[in-house]
């Protein structure tokens, strides 16, 4: 039987047409997420050719694994976060301004209001909290069944836990979130609204 396996390069390329069918394509993305959790089936070992004679047995259907379903995420409170961000921040007017022929102390003392008003907003409507307490550099040792959504492992990544390594990035988690109730009427794609002076 043929190697199937491709090389590196090969994979490369598959790795990159993966990621953008998963961006464009739902069901490609779900496809994809369910053949991450099926388990993989083990490689049989070579048997020995055996010549008895026996009625062929009928052959098990596969268990097929439910499908998890994909949730859809709102885009509700992710316009109404960025309706807070450009109205205390001014955060979309400084990412959409062309800043090519602003000067650095220019573009520095912007940044410093937008960072001011960013912060306000993250700290009014969010509990954050590090994800590791421990002070980056520090050596850790994660066993096996660490919590993989909450960590992830960087650098040269072989075999199986425990593996030992240092704390680049604490890593965030929010605790808890607090952002205002909206009116059935309101429209949430309008994150900041045009003004007229008069």
């Amino acid at each position: 039987m043929t190697d199937m396996n491709p090389g590196f390069f090969g994979r490369i390329g598959i790795a990159f047409g993966a990621f953008f069918g998963i961006l464009g394509n739902a069901s490609f993305a779900g496809r994809v997420q369910r053949l991450r959790e099926a388990p993989e089936a083990p490689e049989a070992p070579a048997a020995a050719p055996d010549f008895k004679a026996e009625a062929p047995k009928p052959a098990a259907a596969p268990v097929q694994p439910a499908p998890s379903a994909l949730k859809e995420a709102s885009p509700v409170a992710a316009l109404q976060l960025l309706g807070l961000l450009q109205r205390d921040a001014r955060f979309i007017d400084f990412v959409e301004e062309d800043i090519v022929n602003y000067s650095d102390a220019d573009i520095g003392a912007a940044a410093r209001l937008v960072h001011d008003g960013c912060r306000n907003v993250l700290r009014e409507h969010f509990t954050v909290k590090p994800v590791r307490t421990e002070a980056e550099g520090t050596r850790i040792t994660l066993q096996e069944g660490f919590d993989a959504a909450a960590i992830r492992l960087t650098g040269n990544v072989v075999g199986k836990p425990p593996f030992s390594g240092s704390i680049s990035h604490r890593g965030w988690k929010v605790e808890e979130t607090r952002l205002p109730k909206l009116a059935p009427s309101h429209d949430a794609s309008i994150v900041a609204p045009a003004e007229v002076e008069l």
